[in-house]
């Protein structure tokens, strides 16, 4: 029966470990998940922008060589 029960408790040791693992990386997963949300913000902002500047610069004169060629 000792027998047993070391088996019992070292089971027991195992899926207390996993669970705290699984937490843990639940826990990490979510940070990194906020990151990627802000990451992507960023990137819309910036595409945005590049866009409204391309837009702005279509209306810029046509680049022409200089006087000494």
């Amino acid at each position: 029966m000792s027998e047993d029960n070391e088996r019992m408790t070292r089971l027991e040791e195992t899926i207390a470990h996993q669970a705290k693992t699984i937490e843990e990386l639940s826990d990490q997963l979510a940070e990194q998940w906020a990151v990627v949300e802000q990451v992507r913000a960023k990137l819309d902002r910036l595409t945005e922008r590049f866009l409204s500047l391309e837009e702005q610069s279509i209306d810029a004169p046509a680049i022409t060589r200089p006087p000494h060629y």
